[in-house]
């Protein structure tokens, strides 16, 4: 590594934010209204990419799970893929599962992904809310957070593209190895995901590393401390200031009715089945519409509505980017693929007017 790599990723304008699009590869539906194969999911999930390229979009990431209701298990495998069919767009994960993989191998196959796209990688780490790769990958649960924790010192060693020296209890040590291939031109931008603890925050910002929040339910505005504490904590360890940004599902249709009624049933399937393993109660309409409002996590309606609520966000968080979970459970495909031309061709010059034009209308 030189002193004139690169930073991670710096803080955009006060009157800016970035429009990314985030998808775990949820697998919908035939017309015969059962699951369409895993591998035709993923060759939908490249024409979805492509458009989100062709739209001007800033990012796209694709979730790492091990279930049989989504398709992207080997986010790394797929983003090559999508590097040789877009020339724009930051290709990366949301999340990487750190805890079960191994940061050495994740540090290769993202420098990669990152040479076949001529620069456009990057990954966002996580200890991932579903577990079903701890006893797939033969690790105790009971790990969970030590995991992590040496994983993401290890990765950020390796990241610096020096050779490395490293010893803890969940691997053996390493005494001056280089880790190959390198990047070109800069470091690897590295995000950490965190779902809503101060001690995510404080560790993320302990690496120096750019945050992304995952909101998806209650009020965006309610994570005003922990972006806050981001900053603060940023500024006690000394590291130059990162991007924030948010991840939220959501989706957009020609009207606020039409974009509610698409989404409904596919959100509410998919939010009963993982309420069921986690012990939630049932949902319901009045909790959906709720979500769907001015101040709930739900980004769904018309473009203008969408713009604003990006706009809300942008004026009570003050985030660089906002990620866009577009895949809802069993939400067909091509439903999927007029949210992304909307976002893209609608929403984004939208949100860029509302912030031009200052503070945006509740």
């Amino acid at each position: 590594m030189t002193d004139t790599i690169a930073p991670t990723v710096s803080p955009v304008r006060p009157d800016t934010i970035l429009l990314g699009l985030n998808t775990f590869g949820d697998v919908d539906e035939g017309p015969d209204g059962n699951p369409l194969p895993h591998a035709q999911v993923l060759r939908q999930l490249l024409e979805q990419a492509e458009l989100a390229d062709a739209v001007g979009l800033h990012a796209f990431g694709v979730g790492e799970h091990h279930r049989k209701d989504f398709a992207v298990s080997a986010p790394e495998v797929f983003l090559a893929a999508a590097a040789a069919r877009t020339k724009q767009i930051l290709l990366g994960s949301a999340v990487t599962v750190l805890s079960s993989d191994d940061p050495i191998r994740v540090f290769q196959r993202f420098s990669t992904v990152d040479a076949i796209s001529n620069g456009r990688a990057e990954v966002m780490l996580g200890r991932g809310s579903f577990v079903e790769s701890f006893p797939l990958f033969g690790l105790d649960l009971a790990d969970y957070e030590v995991l992590f924790e040496e994983k993401l010192e290890l990765f950020d060693k390796v990241r610096a593209q020096k050779p490395v020296h490293w010893e803890g209890r969940t691997r053996p040590a390493l005494n001056g190895l280089s880790v190959y291939p390198p990047l070109e031109h800069h470091l690897l931008p590295a995000w950490i995901g965190v779902g809503g603890t101060p001690e995510s925050v404080l560790r993320c910002a302990e690496y120096g590393y750019p945050v992304i929040f995952a909101i998806i339910g209650g009020e965006p505005r309610a994570f005003a401390p922990l972006v806050n504490l981001y900053r603060e904590a940023m500024e006690k360890y000394g590291h130059p200031m990162q991007q924030i940004a948010t991840h939220s599902p959501g989706h957009i249709a020609d009207t606020d009715e039409a974009a509610r009624e698409e989404l409904f049933p596919h959100w509410l399937a998919q939010r009963n089945k993982i309420g069921s393993e986690r012990g939630w109660g049932p949902g319901n309409r009045r909790e959906f519409d709720g979500m769907c409002g001015p101040e709930g996590a739900l980004y769904v309606g018309s473009p203008e509505t969408v713009a604003h609520k990006i706009a809300l966000l942008k004026r009570n968080l003050g985030v660089d980017r906002f990620d866009l979970k577009y895949s809802n459970g069993t939400l067909p495909h091509a439903s999927m693929m007029r949210c992304i031309e909307l976002f893209g061709t609608v929403v984004a010059p939208r949100v860029a007017e509302l912030l031009a034009g200052g503070r945006p209308a509740n």
